[in-house]
Protein backbone atom coordinates (compact mmCIF):
# COMPACT_ATOMS: atom_id res chain seq x y z
CA UNK A 1 0.00 0.00 0.00
CA UNK A 2 1.51 3.35 -1.31
CA UNK A 3 2.06 6.13 0.90
CA UNK A 4 2.02 9.41 -0.17
CA UNK A 5 2.87 12.84 1.79
CA UNK A 6 3.12 16.11 -0.19
CA UNK A 7 4.11 19.68 1.26
CA UNK A 8 2.93 18.23 4.71
CA UNK A 9 3.09 20.94 7.59
CA UNK A 10 1.48 21.01 10.81
CA UNK A 11 1.53 23.37 13.73
CA UNK A 12 0.42 22.23 17.13
CA UNK A 13 -2.54 24.58 18.66
CA UNK A 14 -1.15 27.32 20.32
CA UNK A 15 2.45 26.34 19.65
CA UNK A 16 4.97 28.75 18.05
CA UNK A 17 6.37 26.85 15.68
CA UNK A 18 5.68 24.17 12.64
CA UNK A 19 6.34 20.54 14.32
CA UNK A 20 6.49 19.52 10.56
CA UNK A 21 7.56 21.32 7.22
CA UNK A 22 6.95 21.04 3.71
CA UNK A 23 7.09 17.47 3.73
CA UNK A 24 7.35 15.38 0.72
CA UNK A 25 7.92 11.70 0.93
CA UNK A 26 6.71 8.51 -1.35
CA UNK A 27 6.85 4.85 0.65
CA UNK A 28 6.30 2.25 -2.15
CA UNK A 29 4.39 -0.73 -1.05
CA UNK A 30 6.17 -3.08 0.69
CA UNK A 31 9.28 -0.62 1.97
CA UNK A 32 10.83 -0.91 4.86
CA UNK A 33 11.24 2.73 6.19
CA UNK A 34 13.32 4.04 9.48
CA UNK A 35 12.77 7.54 10.66
CA UNK A 36 15.58 8.70 12.99
CA UNK A 37 16.05 12.13 14.17
CA UNK A 38 16.89 14.09 17.92
CA UNK A 39 14.12 15.13 19.91
CA UNK A 40 12.08 17.53 18.61
CA UNK A 41 12.22 17.26 15.18
CA UNK A 42 8.72 15.99 13.83
CA UNK A 43 9.20 11.78 14.03
CA UNK A 44 6.35 11.64 15.85
CA UNK A 45 4.19 14.44 14.48
CA UNK A 46 4.89 12.29 10.93
CA UNK A 47 3.39 8.91 12.82
CA UNK A 48 0.66 11.06 14.22
CA UNK A 49 0.32 12.28 10.07
CA UNK A 50 0.38 8.82 9.24
CA UNK A 51 -2.07 7.30 11.60
CA UNK A 52 -4.75 10.41 11.47
CA UNK A 53 -3.92 11.31 15.05
CA UNK A 54 -2.83 14.64 13.44
CA UNK A 55 -5.57 16.38 12.70
CA UNK A 56 -8.68 14.66 14.43
CA UNK A 57 -7.17 13.85 17.67
CA UNK A 58 -4.22 16.89 17.80
CA UNK A 59 -5.89 20.21 16.34
CA UNK A 60 -4.02 22.86 15.58
CA UNK A 61 -3.13 24.43 11.75
CA UNK A 62 -2.65 21.56 9.01
CA UNK A 63 -1.34 22.28 5.61
CA UNK A 64 -0.32 19.54 2.40
CA UNK A 65 -1.71 15.94 2.24
CA UNK A 66 -0.96 12.45 3.90
CA UNK A 67 -2.47 9.93 1.78
CA UNK A 68 -2.64 6.11 3.04
CA UNK A 69 -3.53 4.00 -0.40
CA UNK A 70 -7.02 5.20 -1.83
CA UNK A 71 -7.51 7.16 2.20
CA UNK A 72 -6.59 11.10 2.61
CA UNK A 73 -5.96 10.86 6.74
CA UNK A 74 -7.38 14.95 6.56
CA UNK A 75 -10.70 13.38 5.31
CA UNK A 76 -10.68 9.87 5.84
CA UNK A 77 -12.29 8.45 9.69
CA UNK A 78 -10.30 7.25 12.32
CA UNK A 79 -12.08 3.79 12.14
CA UNK A 80 -11.01 3.87 8.59
CA UNK A 81 -7.73 4.45 8.70
CA UNK A 82 -7.50 1.74 11.32
CA UNK A 83 -8.26 -0.98 9.06
CA UNK A 84 -5.29 -0.82 6.82
CA UNK A 85 -3.01 1.44 9.25
CA UNK A 86 -1.66 0.04 12.85
CA UNK A 87 0.21 2.14 15.10
CA UNK A 88 2.12 1.11 17.80
CA UNK A 89 2.73 4.39 20.03
CA UNK A 90 5.82 5.26 22.08
CA UNK A 91 3.94 5.31 25.34
CA UNK A 92 3.38 1.89 25.85
CA UNK A 93 0.78 2.74 28.82
CA UNK A 94 -1.60 5.23 26.52
CA UNK A 95 -2.13 1.80 24.33
CA UNK A 96 -2.57 -0.44 26.60
CA UNK A 97 -6.82 -1.04 27.47
CA UNK A 98 -7.33 -4.32 29.38
CA UNK A 99 -6.11 -5.67 32.73
CA UNK A 100 -4.67 -8.41 31.09
CA UNK A 101 -2.88 -9.76 28.25
CA UNK A 102 -5.46 -12.14 26.54
CA UNK A 103 -8.71 -9.59 27.07
CA UNK A 104 -6.08 -6.76 25.34
CA UNK A 105 -5.38 -8.96 21.97
CA UNK A 106 -9.29 -9.54 22.10
CA UNK A 107 -10.47 -6.06 22.42
CA UNK A 108 -8.97 -5.14 18.98
CA UNK A 109 -10.05 -8.50 17.40
CA UNK A 110 -14.03 -8.11 18.83
CA UNK A 111 -13.91 -4.18 17.40
CA UNK A 112 -12.79 -5.57 14.16
CA UNK A 113 -15.49 -8.01 13.93
CA UNK A 114 -13.22 -11.22 13.61
CA UNK A 115 -15.10 -14.30 13.64
CA UNK A 116 -15.37 -15.76 17.01
CA UNK A 117 -14.38 -19.16 16.64
CA UNK A 118 -11.05 -17.57 15.20
CA UNK A 119 -9.71 -15.41 17.84
CA UNK A 120 -7.90 -18.19 19.81
CA UNK A 121 -6.25 -19.51 17.10
CA UNK A 122 -5.53 -15.84 15.92
CA UNK A 123 -4.26 -15.06 19.82
CA UNK A 124 -2.29 -18.16 20.20
CA UNK A 125 -0.24 -17.57 16.70
CA UNK A 126 0.58 -14.06 17.23
CA UNK A 127 1.64 -14.34 20.81
CA UNK A 128 4.00 -17.66 19.45
CA UNK A 129 5.18 -15.00 17.18
CA UNK A 130 6.09 -12.12 19.11
CA UNK A 131 7.43 -14.92 21.82
CA UNK A 132 5.17 -14.29 24.58
CA UNK A 133 2.42 -16.99 24.59
CA UNK A 134 3.46 -17.95 28.06
CA UNK A 135 2.06 -14.34 29.37
CA UNK A 136 -1.33 -14.80 27.93
CA UNK A 137 -3.06 -15.52 30.83
CA UNK A 138 -1.10 -13.16 32.75
CA UNK A 139 -2.00 -9.88 34.65
CA UNK A 140 -0.94 -6.23 32.77
CA UNK A 141 0.18 -5.08 35.86
CA UNK A 142 2.43 -7.87 36.55
CA UNK A 143 4.29 -7.59 33.04
CA UNK A 144 7.87 -5.54 32.96
CA UNK A 145 7.66 -2.69 30.28
CA UNK A 146 9.58 -5.01 27.85
CA UNK A 147 7.01 -7.18 28.27
CA UNK A 148 4.36 -4.89 27.50
CA UNK A 149 5.94 -3.32 24.77
CA UNK A 150 5.97 -7.17 23.23
CA UNK A 151 1.89 -7.16 24.04
CA UNK A 152 1.04 -4.01 22.44
CA UNK A 153 3.22 -5.24 19.41
CA UNK A 154 1.34 -8.03 19.16
CA UNK A 155 -1.86 -6.48 19.71
CA UNK A 156 -1.51 -4.71 16.36
CA UNK A 157 -0.08 -7.60 14.15
CA UNK A 158 -3.08 -9.82 15.61
CA UNK A 159 -5.29 -7.35 13.41
CA UNK A 160 -3.34 -7.82 10.06
CA UNK A 161 -2.60 -4.54 8.68
CA UNK A 162 -0.96 -3.70 5.35
CA UNK A 163 1.11 -0.93 7.06
CA UNK A 164 2.25 -0.87 10.57
CA UNK A 165 3.71 2.43 12.11
CA UNK A 166 6.07 1.77 14.98
CA UNK A 167 7.18 4.42 17.79
CA UNK A 168 10.14 3.31 19.32
CA UNK A 169 9.07 -0.20 19.49
CA UNK A 170 11.89 -1.66 21.07
CA UNK A 171 12.77 1.28 23.52
CA UNK A 172 12.43 -0.88 26.79
CA UNK A 173 13.67 -4.21 24.82
CA UNK A 174 16.50 -6.24 25.73
CA UNK A 175 19.45 -6.77 22.85
CA UNK A 176 17.68 -10.54 21.99
CA UNK A 177 14.23 -9.22 21.97
CA UNK A 178 14.81 -5.88 20.11
CA UNK A 179 16.42 -8.50 17.28
CA UNK A 180 13.40 -10.59 17.75
CA UNK A 181 11.03 -7.60 16.93
CA UNK A 182 12.94 -6.79 13.81
CA UNK A 183 13.17 -9.94 12.56
CA UNK A 184 9.47 -10.38 12.89
CA UNK A 185 8.78 -6.99 11.10
CA UNK A 186 11.52 -8.38 8.60
CA UNK A 187 9.30 -11.20 7.83
CA UNK A 188 5.91 -9.57 7.68
CA UNK A 189 7.72 -7.16 5.41
CA UNK A 190 9.06 -9.40 2.92
CA UNK A 191 6.51 -12.27 3.16
CA UNK A 192 3.65 -10.49 3.38
CA UNK A 193 4.62 -7.57 1.51
CA UNK A 194 3.65 -5.19 4.29
CA UNK A 195 4.57 -1.90 4.49
CA UNK A 196 6.68 -1.01 7.81
CA UNK A 197 7.34 2.26 8.91
CA UNK A 198 9.72 2.59 12.27
CA UNK A 199 10.51 5.44 14.35
CA UNK A 200 14.33 4.55 16.28
CA UNK A 201 17.25 5.62 18.10
CA UNK A 202 18.80 1.73 17.33
CA UNK A 203 20.74 3.27 14.68
CA UNK A 204 22.40 -0.37 13.97
CA UNK A 205 19.01 -2.04 13.54
CA UNK A 206 17.82 0.42 11.07
CA UNK A 207 21.22 0.49 9.01
CA UNK A 208 20.69 -3.62 9.18
CA UNK A 209 16.91 -4.27 8.26
CA UNK A 210 15.58 -0.68 6.90
CA UNK A 211 15.56 -0.25 2.95
CA UNK A 212 15.45 3.37 3.40
CA UNK A 213 16.11 6.17 6.09
CA UNK A 214 14.59 9.26 6.70
CA UNK A 215 16.59 12.12 8.63
CA UNK A 216 13.92 14.46 10.49
CA UNK A 217 15.83 17.92 11.46
CA UNK A 218 13.43 20.53 12.99
CA UNK A 219 10.16 19.51 11.42
CA UNK A 220 12.02 19.08 8.03
CA UNK A 221 12.95 16.34 5.95
CA UNK A 222 17.18 16.35 6.35
CA UNK A 223 18.10 13.31 4.24
CA UNK A 224 16.60 10.57 2.81
CA UNK A 225 18.10 7.50 1.06
CA UNK A 226 19.31 3.43 1.24
CA UNK A 227 20.98 3.49 4.56
CA UNK A 228 24.68 3.79 2.85
CA UNK A 229 23.82 6.73 1.72
CA UNK A 230 22.31 7.74 4.60
CA UNK A 231 25.33 6.48 7.09
CA UNK A 232 27.89 7.78 4.57
CA UNK A 233 27.05 11.50 6.61
CA UNK A 234 28.33 10.83 9.72
CA UNK A 235 29.91 14.42 10.53
CA UNK A 236 26.60 16.09 9.44
CA UNK A 237 24.29 13.66 10.86
CA UNK A 238 26.19 14.29 14.04
CA UNK A 239 25.78 17.74 13.67
CA UNK A 240 21.98 17.59 14.05
CA UNK A 241 22.28 15.10 16.72
CA UNK A 242 21.72 12.02 14.91
CA UNK A 243 24.02 8.54 15.82
CA UNK A 244 25.87 6.34 13.51
CA UNK A 245 26.09 2.59 14.16
CA UNK A 246 29.67 1.93 15.13
CA UNK A 247 31.06 -0.23 12.06
CA UNK A 248 29.81 2.89 10.19
CA UNK A 249 32.11 5.11 12.24
CA UNK A 250 34.51 2.46 12.02
CA UNK A 251 34.26 2.45 7.99
CA UNK A 252 34.29 6.11 7.97
CA UNK A 253 36.72 6.92 10.32
CA UNK A 254 39.18 4.08 7.32
CA UNK A 255 37.78 6.15 4.85
CA UNK A 256 39.19 9.21 6.20
CA UNK A 257 42.44 7.83 6.89
CA UNK A 258 42.78 7.25 2.88
CA UNK A 259 42.69 3.54 3.98
CA UNK A 260 39.36 2.57 2.15
CA UNK A 261 37.14 3.86 -0.44
CA UNK A 262 34.05 5.72 0.22
CA UNK A 263 31.39 3.15 -1.20
CA UNK A 264 32.80 0.65 1.58
CA UNK A 265 30.49 1.67 4.09
CA UNK A 266 29.82 -0.87 6.36
CA UNK A 267 26.46 -1.25 8.25
CA UNK A 268 26.94 -4.78 9.68
CA UNK A 269 29.94 -6.55 11.62
CA UNK A 270 30.43 -8.92 9.06
CA UNK A 271 30.93 -5.75 6.56
CA UNK A 272 33.25 -4.52 9.33
CA UNK A 273 35.29 -7.44 9.23
CA UNK A 274 35.00 -8.26 5.81
CA UNK A 275 36.55 -4.45 5.28
CA UNK A 276 39.18 -4.64 7.49
CA UNK A 277 40.16 -7.97 6.96
CA UNK A 278 40.71 -7.18 3.37
CA UNK A 279 42.81 -3.96 4.23
CA UNK A 280 44.89 -6.60 6.72
CA UNK A 281 45.78 -9.36 4.30
CA UNK A 282 47.08 -6.30 2.37
CA UNK A 283 49.57 -5.76 4.95
CA UNK A 284 53.10 -7.47 4.82
CA UNK A 285 54.19 -10.71 7.02
CA UNK A 286 56.02 -9.07 9.18
CA UNK A 287 53.38 -6.23 10.22
CA UNK A 288 50.96 -8.86 11.04
CA UNK A 289 53.47 -10.60 13.72
CA UNK A 290 54.50 -7.80 15.04
CA UNK A 291 50.06 -7.13 14.90
CA UNK A 292 50.37 -10.60 16.94
CA UNK A 293 53.30 -9.96 19.47
CA UNK A 294 52.39 -6.28 20.33
CA UNK A 295 49.71 -4.98 21.96
CA UNK A 296 49.34 -1.55 20.20
CA UNK A 297 45.06 -1.68 21.66
CA UNK A 298 44.31 1.41 24.46
CA UNK A 299 41.05 0.23 25.38
CA UNK A 300 39.66 3.42 27.19
CA UNK A 301 40.14 2.83 30.88
CA UNK A 302 37.11 2.24 33.37
CA UNK A 303 36.98 4.15 37.09
CA UNK A 304 38.71 1.65 39.12
CA UNK A 305 36.77 0.11 42.02
CA UNK A 306 37.51 2.52 45.45
CA UNK A 307 37.21 0.50 49.16
CA UNK A 308 34.31 2.24 50.22
CA UNK A 309 31.07 -0.12 49.98
CA UNK A 310 27.97 1.02 49.90
CA UNK A 311 25.24 -1.56 48.82
CA UNK A 312 25.41 -5.39 49.32
CA UNK A 313 23.64 -7.48 48.56
CA UNK A 314 24.34 -11.53 50.32
CA UNK A 315 22.34 -14.47 48.77
CA UNK A 316 19.55 -12.69 47.89
CA UNK A 317 16.32 -14.24 47.18
CA UNK A 318 12.91 -12.34 46.19
CA UNK A 319 9.19 -14.07 46.21
CA UNK A 320 6.40 -12.01 44.56
CA UNK A 321 3.55 -12.41 46.33
CA UNK A 322 1.95 -14.03 43.48
CA UNK A 323 4.54 -16.68 44.25
CA UNK A 324 6.72 -16.06 40.86
CA UNK A 325 10.54 -16.32 42.28
CA UNK A 326 11.95 -13.39 41.20
CA UNK A 327 15.83 -13.50 42.48
CA UNK A 328 17.68 -16.24 43.73
CA UNK A 329 21.17 -16.39 45.74
CA UNK A 330 22.02 -13.11 44.40
CA UNK A 331 25.02 -11.59 45.81
CA UNK A 332 27.04 -8.31 45.15
CA UNK A 333 29.16 -5.59 46.24
CA UNK A 334 28.67 -1.65 45.10
CA UNK A 335 31.28 0.73 45.68
CA UNK A 336 31.26 4.87 45.84
CA UNK A 337 32.42 6.09 42.42
CA UNK A 338 31.72 3.12 40.78
CA UNK A 339 28.46 2.69 37.40
CA UNK A 340 27.27 -0.95 38.28
CA UNK A 341 25.17 -1.92 35.10
CA UNK A 342 22.69 -4.89 35.56
CA UNK A 343 22.09 -6.30 31.99
CA UNK A 344 19.98 -9.37 30.96
CA UNK A 345 17.08 -10.31 29.19
CA UNK A 346 13.51 -8.69 30.05
CA UNK A 347 12.21 -10.03 33.25
CA UNK A 348 16.01 -11.62 34.37
CA UNK A 349 15.24 -9.68 37.63
CA UNK A 350 17.28 -6.37 36.95
CA UNK A 351 14.01 -4.01 37.67
CA UNK A 352 13.62 -6.05 41.63
CA UNK A 353 17.10 -5.88 42.09
CA UNK A 354 16.55 -1.87 42.38
CA UNK A 355 13.03 -2.35 44.26
CA UNK A 356 15.00 -4.08 46.86
CA UNK A 357 18.22 -1.61 47.14
CA UNK A 358 15.47 1.81 47.46
CA UNK A 359 13.65 -0.27 50.05
CA UNK A 360 10.01 -0.06 48.35
CA UNK A 361 10.59 -4.49 48.83
CA UNK A 362 12.26 -6.43 51.46
CA UNK A 363 13.75 -9.80 50.69
CA UNK A 364 12.35 -12.94 51.11
CA UNK A 365 15.98 -14.58 52.18
CA UNK A 366 19.57 -12.74 52.53
CA UNK A 367 20.01 -9.24 53.34
CA UNK A 368 20.60 -6.06 51.78
CA UNK A 369 22.61 -3.24 53.17
CA UNK A 370 22.92 0.50 52.33
CA UNK A 371 25.90 2.26 53.81
CA UNK A 372 25.76 -0.40 56.64
CA UNK A 373 21.58 -0.04 57.26
CA UNK A 374 19.87 -3.53 56.47
CA UNK A 375 16.57 -2.61 54.57
CA UNK A 376 15.07 -5.27 55.99
CA UNK A 377 14.90 -2.97 59.78
CA UNK A 378 15.04 0.37 57.88
CA UNK A 379 11.71 2.27 56.99
CA UNK A 380 11.93 3.17 53.06
CA UNK A 381 12.14 7.11 54.04
CA UNK A 382 15.40 6.01 55.89
CA UNK A 383 17.09 4.42 53.20
CA UNK A 384 15.76 7.28 51.32
CA UNK A 385 18.56 9.23 52.87
CA UNK A 386 20.87 7.41 50.84
CA UNK A 387 19.35 6.14 47.75
CA UNK A 388 17.79 8.28 44.60
CA UNK A 389 16.25 6.85 41.26
CA UNK A 390 15.94 7.97 38.31
CA UNK A 391 12.96 6.08 36.64
CA UNK A 392 12.70 4.39 33.35
CA UNK A 393 10.11 7.06 32.61
CA UNK A 394 10.54 10.68 33.90
CA UNK A 395 7.36 11.22 34.11
CA UNK A 396 6.53 8.95 36.33
CA UNK A 397 8.31 11.21 38.94
CA UNK A 398 7.66 14.56 37.73
CA UNK A 399 4.61 16.16 40.04
CA UNK A 400 5.41 20.23 39.95
CA UNK A 401 4.32 23.13 37.97
CA UNK A 402 8.16 24.46 37.28
CA UNK A 403 11.44 22.97 37.44
CA UNK A 404 12.63 24.74 40.29
CA UNK A 405 9.66 23.14 42.80
CA UNK A 406 10.24 20.00 40.90
CA UNK A 407 13.91 19.81 41.63
CA UNK A 408 13.93 21.47 45.36
CA UNK A 409 10.77 18.99 46.22
CA UNK A 410 13.18 16.45 46.37
CA UNK A 411 15.23 18.33 48.92
CA UNK A 412 11.93 19.33 51.15
CA UNK A 413 11.16 15.56 51.36
CA UNK A 414 14.24 15.17 52.77
CA UNK A 415 13.56 17.77 55.44
CA UNK A 416 15.17 20.93 54.23
CA UNK A 417 13.57 24.37 54.56
CA UNK A 418 11.95 26.05 51.34
CA UNK A 419 14.69 28.11 51.02
CA UNK A 420 17.53 26.07 51.17
CA UNK A 421 16.05 23.75 48.95
CA UNK A 422 15.36 26.51 46.38
CA UNK A 423 18.91 27.83 46.75
CA UNK A 424 20.86 24.19 45.81
CA UNK A 425 18.16 23.30 43.22
CA UNK A 426 18.81 26.97 41.23
CA UNK A 427 22.33 25.68 41.67
CA UNK A 428 21.77 22.52 40.39
CA UNK A 429 19.01 23.68 37.42
CA UNK A 430 22.17 26.29 36.41
CA UNK A 431 24.69 23.27 35.84
CA UNK A 432 21.63 21.11 34.19
CA UNK A 433 21.38 24.17 31.59
CA UNK A 434 17.97 24.05 32.19
CA UNK A 435 14.94 27.18 32.86
CA UNK A 436 13.82 27.36 36.23
CA UNK A 437 10.36 28.73 35.39
CA UNK A 438 9.45 26.26 32.63
CA UNK A 439 6.64 24.04 33.67
CA UNK A 440 8.19 20.16 32.65
CA UNK A 441 5.44 18.78 30.99
CA UNK A 442 6.20 21.44 28.26
CA UNK A 443 9.46 20.59 27.81
CA UNK A 444 10.68 17.43 25.78
CA UNK A 445 11.07 13.76 26.61
CA UNK A 446 14.62 14.75 27.13
CA UNK A 447 14.41 17.68 28.79
CA UNK A 448 12.27 16.21 31.14
CA UNK A 449 14.44 13.18 31.69
CA UNK A 450 17.45 16.00 33.13
CA UNK A 451 15.00 17.53 35.28
CA UNK A 452 13.86 14.06 36.99
CA UNK A 453 17.97 13.60 36.38
CA UNK A 454 18.64 16.38 38.52
CA UNK A 455 15.91 16.21 40.99
CA UNK A 456 17.55 12.73 42.40
CA UNK A 457 21.26 14.32 42.43
CA UNK A 458 20.40 17.32 44.10
CA UNK A 459 19.84 15.45 47.66
CA UNK A 460 23.47 14.01 46.70
CA UNK A 461 22.75 10.46 47.10
CA UNK A 462 25.45 7.41 48.12
CA UNK A 463 23.81 5.61 45.81
CA UNK A 464 21.64 6.61 42.81
CA UNK A 465 19.51 3.91 40.36
CA UNK A 466 19.04 4.52 36.89
CA UNK A 467 16.48 2.62 35.50
CA UNK A 468 16.97 3.13 31.68
CA UNK A 469 18.48 6.42 31.46
CA UNK A 470 18.62 6.41 28.00
CA UNK A 471 15.50 5.21 26.87
CA UNK A 472 13.91 7.27 24.14
CA UNK A 473 16.39 9.90 24.30
CA UNK A 474 18.19 10.79 21.10
CA UNK A 475 22.24 10.91 20.68
CA UNK A 476 23.02 13.91 22.20
CA UNK A 477 20.68 13.87 25.18
CA UNK A 478 22.11 10.19 25.74
CA UNK A 479 25.71 11.44 26.09
CA UNK A 480 24.83 14.59 28.21
CA UNK A 481 22.91 12.78 30.82
CA UNK A 482 25.62 9.81 30.87
CA UNK A 483 28.19 13.04 31.34
CA UNK A 484 26.21 13.81 34.28
CA UNK A 485 25.94 10.48 35.85
CA UNK A 486 30.22 10.27 34.99
CA UNK A 487 30.68 13.81 36.72
CA UNK A 488 28.46 11.93 39.73
CA UNK A 489 30.76 9.43 40.00
CA UNK A 490 33.57 11.27 40.34
CA UNK A 491 32.26 13.00 43.37
CA UNK A 492 31.65 9.35 44.51
CA UNK A 493 28.42 8.78 44.08
CA UNK A 494 27.88 5.09 43.59
CA UNK A 495 25.35 4.53 40.55
CA UNK A 496 23.67 1.26 40.07
CA UNK A 497 22.48 1.41 36.61
CA UNK A 498 19.66 -0.64 34.53
CA UNK A 499 20.19 -0.73 30.90
CA UNK A 500 19.48 -2.80 27.37
CA UNK A 501 21.71 -0.27 25.54
CA UNK A 502 25.27 -2.49 25.40
CA UNK A 503 26.72 0.28 23.64
CA UNK A 504 26.40 2.73 26.86
CA UNK A 505 27.27 -0.25 29.00
CA UNK A 506 30.14 -0.42 27.29
CA UNK A 507 31.42 3.45 26.97
CA UNK A 508 30.19 3.47 30.81
CA UNK A 509 30.26 0.89 33.09
CA UNK A 510 32.74 0.69 35.58
CA UNK A 511 31.55 -3.30 35.85
CA UNK A 512 28.62 -5.49 34.99
CA UNK A 513 26.53 -8.48 36.37
CA UNK A 514 24.78 -10.55 33.97
CA UNK A 515 21.18 -11.76 35.40
CA UNK A 516 18.93 -14.67 33.54
CA UNK A 517 16.36 -15.64 35.71
CA UNK A 518 16.47 -14.62 38.63
CA UNK A 519 20.32 -15.60 39.13
CA UNK A 520 23.28 -13.91 38.31
CA UNK A 521 25.36 -15.35 35.77
CA UNK A 522 28.63 -13.16 35.73
CA UNK A 523 30.34 -10.49 37.47
CA UNK A 524 33.17 -8.51 36.03
CA UNK A 525 34.45 -5.66 33.54
CA UNK A 526 32.13 -5.05 30.27
CA UNK A 527 35.54 -6.30 28.43
CA UNK A 528 35.27 -9.47 30.19
CA UNK A 529 31.76 -9.54 30.16
CA UNK A 530 31.50 -8.83 26.21
CA UNK A 531 34.09 -11.66 25.31
CA UNK A 532 32.29 -14.27 26.89
CA UNK A 533 30.15 -15.72 24.02
CA UNK A 534 28.49 -18.74 26.61
CA UNK A 535 27.04 -15.33 29.33
CA UNK A 536 26.17 -13.63 26.13
CA UNK A 537 24.28 -16.97 24.91
CA UNK A 538 22.97 -17.76 28.30
CA UNK A 539 21.64 -13.82 28.83
CA UNK A 540 20.55 -13.69 25.56
CA UNK A 541 22.66 -10.42 25.30
CA UNK A 542 24.64 -9.36 22.10
CA UNK A 543 28.00 -7.50 22.73
CA UNK A 544 28.41 -3.89 20.74
CA UNK A 545 29.32 -3.67 17.58
CA UNK A 546 32.57 -2.68 18.36
CA UNK A 547 33.70 -5.58 20.75
CA UNK A 548 32.07 -8.14 18.20
CA UNK A 549 34.42 -7.01 15.28
CA UNK A 550 37.35 -7.05 18.15
CA UNK A 551 36.18 -10.34 19.72
CA UNK A 552 36.01 -11.86 15.31
CA UNK A 553 39.42 -9.94 14.07
CA UNK A 554 41.08 -11.56 17.55
CA UNK A 555 40.00 -15.14 16.98
CA UNK A 556 41.36 -14.37 13.48
CA UNK A 557 44.81 -14.04 14.97
CA UNK A 558 45.13 -10.55 15.62
CA UNK A 559 46.12 -10.23 18.83
CA UNK A 560 46.21 -6.27 19.14
CA UNK A 561 42.38 -6.50 18.64
CA UNK A 562 41.92 -8.01 22.24
CA UNK A 563 39.88 -6.19 24.41
CA UNK A 564 38.80 -3.73 22.22
CA UNK A 565 35.73 -1.44 22.58
CA UNK A 566 36.36 1.86 21.27
CA UNK A 567 35.92 2.98 17.20
CA UNK A 568 39.29 4.84 17.52
CA UNK A 569 41.21 2.01 18.60
CA UNK A 570 40.02 -0.27 15.84
CA UNK A 571 40.90 2.35 13.33
CA UNK A 572 44.26 3.26 14.93
CA UNK A 573 45.13 -0.58 15.27
CA UNK A 574 44.16 -1.05 11.96
CA UNK A 575 46.36 2.49 10.21
CA UNK A 576 49.58 1.04 12.15
CA UNK A 577 48.84 -2.28 11.03
CA UNK A 578 48.59 -1.07 6.99
CA UNK A 579 50.20 1.81 6.86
Amino acid sequence: MTIFIKDLSFKYKDAEHFALKDINLDIAPGDFLGIIGPSGAGKTSLASSLSGAIPHHFRGEYRGQAQIGELDTYEASLTDISKVLGSVLQNIDAQIVAANVYDEMLYGLENFGVNHADIPRIIDETLSRVGILELKDREIMTLSGGQKQKVAIAAILALNPQVMVLDEPTAALDPASTENVYEILKTLNQDHNMTIVVIEQKVAHLAEFCKHIAVMSKGELAFYGSPKEVFSHSEELRAIGVDTPRVTRISNSLYEARLSEKNAVALTVSESLTEIDSLLKGASKDSKLSLGDEDLSSPHAHTPKPEEQVLNFEHVDYIYPTGLKALSDVSFDLYAGELLAIVGQNGAGKTTITKLTNGLIKPSAGSVSICGNNTQDARTSQIAQFVSTLFQNPDYQISKNTVLEEVAFSLELLGKSTEEAQSKAIEMINNFGLDKDAAPFTLSRGQRQLVALASTLVTEPRVLILDEPTNGLDYQECMRVMQIVKDAQEQGCAVLMVCHDMEVVSDFASRVIVMANGKMLANGSSEDIFMRDEVLDESYLKAPQVMQVSKALTHKGYKAYHGVSEVSDIVEITKQAVM
